[in-house]
């Protein structure tokens, strides 16, 4: 790790200077060693490893570097609160992710904040990564967290990326099975790789939610602290992902959908890939059929996970709690004749008003009173467009 501000100055400014882009930092840390020793090379030693232009740009002080090396080693060691550290990690550290060693395109520096003692301890067999939808259906909620809770249950660390839906329902289902098991054994449930940098929470939404990964796991950034939440970061640190897992499961995703790009770039760094199915008529299973069509493993269950990746026997999933807790603890005292065959009608794919009126030849009244009593018992969901399904695998 990164423990003096003259060692961080020198890693800033070599992120920095315009046109060092991570080829040819790795090519001149190879040539050189560390970056200080970079920057005593003279210009003519630079061009044996670079371009005339990199070269000159090296011998030039990069725009807002000195600032952003205060601001950094600020950061450092300012300590929110007890438990949770912070650590700047940079390629050849022994603190490094080994896993990232392996991708073609590993990050120079790594930032952290959390549990950062884990960071050399991370095991690329005992972590998955779970991608999704932003806009998931309600079931696809509950299969993230009820699929993250089993795995972690069952001796893995569950990785995604903090975004709304499916990833943050992935943490809160890890988190959730942290408060369950008795002991982690010094695992982490869950960590977080983010598109900015991490003295900013995005989206704001998950404010509580970081704080928690902080307290019991890790959030990751490649990016410098200010790094604002832009469009193209995104996509390139789903990179890191995957190459820090030995596998991804897509609970949901359209066809155009950034876990695709996940699920490619895990592929593409000799990683499995798995996808939930789901129904033949929501946009937000397509991306998960069509990987299935490519060869992605169909998962079911989080036994399924364990199977696919060659675990040991002694490692058993947690059944899944694919019910919503309202549902189990209602089911017997609050469902009548009418309640299962509204149920029924409604099948596992979403359904308009109109066309659940037609199968059940109530009135538009009864049935919005019975759609509702459903929606406050979490046994139906409510879907844009009007459309309703139901939740849980009663």
């Amino acid at each position: 790790m990164v423990n003096t501000p003259q060692a961080l100055g020198f890693w800033l400014r070599l992120a920095l200077t315009p046109g060092i882009g991570p080829d040819a930092a790795r090519r001149l840390l190879a040539a050189f060693g560390e970056p200080d020793a970079i920057f005593g090379q003279a210009e003519s030693g630079l061009r044996q490893v670079v371009s005339a232009l990199q070269a000159k740009a090296l011998r030039e002080t990069p725009m807002g570097w000195s600032e952003l090396t205060d601001e950094t080693w600020r950061w450092l060691q300012a300590t929110p609160e007890a438990g949770i550290g912070r650590a700047v990690v940079t390629l050849g550290d022994a603190d490094y992710p080994g896993a990232l060693l392996d991708i073609p395109d590993p990050p120079m520096m790594l930032y952290a904040m959390g549990q950062i003692h884990a960071l050399s301890k991370l095991q690329v067999t005992r972590t998955v990564a779970m991608v999704g939808s932003r806009n998931p259906t309600p079931q696809g909620l509950i299969n993230a967290r009820e699929f993250a809770r089993s795995l972690i249950g069952s001796g893995l660390t569950v990785i995604s990326g903090m975004a709304l839906g499916v990833d943050g329902a992935a943490h809160e289902g890890a988190l959730l099975a942290a408060h369950e098991v008795s002991a982690l054994d010094g695992r982490l449930p869950t960590i977080a790789v983010v598109g900015t940098g991490l003295d900013r929470v995005y989206p704001r939404q998950h404010r509580d939610l970081a704080h928690q990964i902080a307290q019991r796991g890790l959030i990751l950034s490649e990016y410098p602290l200010g790094t604002p939440p832009l469009a193209p970061n995104f996509p390139r640190r789903n990179r890191l992902i995957s190459g820090l897992a030995q596998a991804t499961l897509v609970v949901e995703a359209a066809l155009q959908s950034g876990s695709l790009i996940t699920a490619k770039q895990a592929l593409e760094q000799g990683r499995d890939v798995m996808a939930i199915p789901g129904s033949i008529h929501s946009a937000q299973s397509k991306g998960c059929h069509w990987l299935i069509k490519q060869g992605a493993k169909l998962v079911e269950s989080a036994q399924d996970v364990l199977e696919e990746l060659h675990l040991p026997d002694t490692m058993r999933a947690v059944p899944l709690a694919l019910d919503s807790a309202a549902d189990s603890e209602t089911r017997g005292t609050h469902s009548d004749k009418s309640e299962d065959a509204l149920l029924h009608a409604l099948g596992h794919d979403p359904v308009s008003l109109d066309a659940l009126q037609a199968r059940c030849g109530w009135s538009t009244a009864q049935l919005q009173a019975q759609l509702l009593e459903l929606e406050l018992l979490g046994q139906v969901g409510r879907l844009p467009g009007g459309l309703f399904q139901r939740v849980g695998a009663g």
